[in-house]
């Protein structure tokens, strides 16, 4: 059994003949309309996903470990109100996000500079180190604020290794998935991320059942300690398994075929005065680009193509650092750069806002409250899994369904700002429900809320927050793929970074209050639909070396007939 196997277009075929992007095409097989993942795919979802899945566990986890937190280390027990600093709350839970911006961007430059294979599987590790250590928090340290200090400081060490999993794993996808399928595939991964959420609500109610004897009728808080470890500690299961196929992961031939784009020919460059030689390109918004190489009498193009790169070859295998700047110092790549990381903010400033600090909007909305912490504790992890059940995932799987016959952009833009429910023909917004519960907010009910704050996970999950990771991993050709990716990730944490400081701090009632809070997503999810409009385009069907390979024909092959 191969794991590894390649379906995604190369200029060569499996036995060094050249093969056109139309060829490809044209070879592709045929599957059933109930076939959403062959076997290959399905061994690189396994190998891939399960990273997305550690990620959503781990950020999400302190959602529900929040509480206990605030139980054991500052006063919250036996009905009491808990002195837990607010800032210092939302710098724990932004801890992650921090380490996930040094982890896009540095694994991300890493892995286009030196290769996938280089990096992958050592972000694992690093998020193995760092849920060993936070799990291993010292009971004699004096304070509760040196306690929060030493989580902090370690879930920063994980959020470098769950952010050097965005780009590599996104761009290991797009590069070996075959072109009508790649869309689906990366949604099929980044639905991982609704089930590790699912998966930390659920874990959290067998834990609690497991300790329902000492914490609901023994009254025994000081097991509170054991349980919010083993909340976090269970995440080392699925990251141990899938450690050693990363490290084993061969290069891929397609990076490796974009990476040679990055030593340009010399100014005399190509010349072929014995064959009538033509390239041949069709634009379109939304199609893909096809290239032809016809030679005459049998010394086209390619052949002058291969000895310019073996003349290059000659020069030296240094890699070139200045590959990024080079590239997006086009405006046309520029600005869909800053199309895809502008969108990833905005979103990520609602949905980290709104997934961060859930357990505070049930309490708000009145749905996590108990008769003492226990039953607290238990219907917060409740209320996790019936919005993730209702909302969350299902979101993901309609992005599935969908993301090869609408369109990454549509689903986006659907996500942020309208779709229209097939079901009554009647329109529902993004924005528009984060308006609701902010205009409404003191009129509607705790179901009200419950169910509006559900169909808002429903529309981040189809629409913007899977498509922000989709489309960075298939508009940028693969040699700058992995650090245009983690930009674009980096540039979305630090949204989730300032959702995660300010939430709470802006959401007390003696500030702007939760209503004025999400107003701000309202405002978030509208801007963000127009940014997309503007300067995101569309990736379906589209395969970005073909069109990279194109552009650096015409930049430095000069074809003389």
């Amino acid at each position: 059994m191969v794991l590894w196997q390649e379906d995604a277009y190369t200029r060569t075929d499996g036995n060094g003949n050249p093969l056109s992007f139309e060829q490809y095409i044209e070879q592709t097989p045929r599957t059933s309309r109930w076939q959403w993942m062959t076997r290959n795919d399905a061994q690189l979802y396994a190998v891939t996903g399960i990273g997305f899945f550690l990620d959503s566990y781990d950020l999400f986890i302190v959602n529900l470990v929040t509480p206990i937190w605030a139980y054991e280390y500052w006063g919250g027990m036996q009905g009491k109100v808990p002195h837990y600093p607010l800032l210092l709350r939302g710098l724990v839970n932004a801890a992650a996000n921090m380490g996930n911006i040094v982890g896009q961007l540095s694994f991300g430059y890493l892995g286009d500079i030196y290769g996938r294979r280089f990096v992958y599987g050592n972000e694992l590790i690093i998020g193995i180190f760092g849920i060993v250590m936070c799990i291993a928090l010292p009971n004699s340290i004096p304070t509760a604020h040196l306690k929060m200090a030493w989580i902090f400081c370690w879930r920063f060490v994980l959020g470098i290794g769950i952010g050097g999993d965005y780009p590599i794993s996104a761009a290991i996808t797009a590069e070996r998935t075959h072109l009508n399928r790649r869309g689906r595939l990366l949604g099929w991964i980044f639905s991982n991320q609704g089930w590790g959420n699912l998966t930390g609500s659920i874990i959290t109610l067998i834990l609690l059942a497991c300790f329902s004897k000492a914490l609901d009728k023994g009254s025994e808080y000081g097991q509170l300690d054991a349980l919010w470890r083993l909340q976090i500690g269970v995440a080392l299961i699925p990251a141990l398994i899938m450690l050693y196929p990363r490290l084993t992961m061969p290069e891929g031939k397609k990076y490796l075929e974009s990476r040679e784009l990055n030593r340009s020919l010399r100014p005399t460059s190509v010349n072929s005065t014995r064959s009538r030689s033509t390239i041949h390109s069709r634009k379109s918004r939304g199609k893909s680009m096809d290239v032809e190489l016809i030679a005459s009498d049998g010394q086209g193009l390619q052949a002058e193509i291969d000895a310019a790169r073996a003349e290059i070859e000659a020069q030296g295998r240094r890699p070139r650092l200045d590959v990024f700047l080079v590239y997006f110092r086009e405006w046309r790549h520029l600005k869909t750069l800053i199309g895809t990381a502008s969108t990833w903010f905005l979103l990520d400033v609602a949905f980290y806002g709104t997934n961060l600090n859930q357990s505070v909007i049930l309490s708000e909305i009145g749905y996590s409250s108990g008769r003492n912490e226990f039953d607290m504790l238990r219907r917060n992890a409740v209320g996790n899994i019936i919005i993730a059940v209702a909302g969350y995932v299902p979101g993901y799987f309609a992005t599935i369904y969908f993301v090869e016959k609408l369109g990454r952009r549509w689903i986006q833009i659907q996500g942020f700002l309208i779709t229209k429910d097939l079901a009554n023909s009647q329109l529902l917004t993004q924005a528009l429900l984060f308006a609701i519960l902010a205009g409404g907010y003191t009129h509607i009910g705790t179901a009200g809320k419950f169910v509006l704050l559900a169909f808002a996970q429903f529309f981040f999950n189809f629409g913007a927050n899977s498509t922000t990771f989709i489309i960075p991993a298939e508009v940028f050709p693969s040699r700058v793929r992995g650090f245009a990716h983690g930009l674009s990730a980096a540039t979305g944490k630090l949204g989730a970074i300032l959702s995660a400081l300010l939430f709470n701090y802006l959401a007390d009632k003696s500030r702007l209050g939760l209503p004025a809070v999400l107003w701000i997503f309202c405002g978030c999810c509208v801007l963000g639909a127009g940014i997309t409009v503007w300067m995101v385009p569309e990736t379906r069907g589209r395969d970005a070396d073909v069109v990279d390979w194109e552009e650096w024909m015409e930049g430095n092959v000069t074809v003389v007939r």
